[in-house]
């Protein structure tokens, strides 16, 4: 099984990598292109398909701001050939930081294991 885990989690590091580069290519290339396809970015409503999450990275990636992630409580769970991650993700930019509670789904095609589901939910200070 830690093959496997390595492997989910190589995936997830690949997925917030994209996101510092702000690399679409590589946003791209670790998502499954299809209409399966969820995500919730934090305060932002459900997206559905992959068209539509693609537009989303397109316009964070346009915009102002740029994160860097301390990732976090990270725990893994295989099943067959599903696999999410939930992490913490601390964040650190221009405006501050913060942390968002995350789950990422992942399915195993052709040997990759390819995001389906991001969610994505601010964590209050309390």
């Amino acid at each position: 099984m830690e093959p496997v885990i390595a492997a989910v989690l190589e995936a997830n590091r690949a997925f917030y990598d994209a996101h510092e580069a702000r690399d679409l290519d590589a946003m791209q290339a670790v998502w499954e292109h299809s209409d399966a396809v969820v995500c919730v970015h934090p305060g932002w409503p459900i997206l559905r398909t992959w068209p539509r999450v693609e537009q989303s990275w397109r316009q964070i990636f346009a915009g102002p701001g740029r994160n860097q992630f301390i990732l976090t409580n990270e725990a893994v769970a295989v099943h067959g050939d599903t696999a999410w991650v939930t992490l913490d993700e601390n964040l650190v930019d221009s405006g501050g930081t913060g942390t968002v509670a995350a789950t990422n789904l992942y399915v195993l095609r052709d040997d990759r294991w390819l995001l389906v589901a991001h969610h994505g939910s601010p964590v209050i200070a309390s």
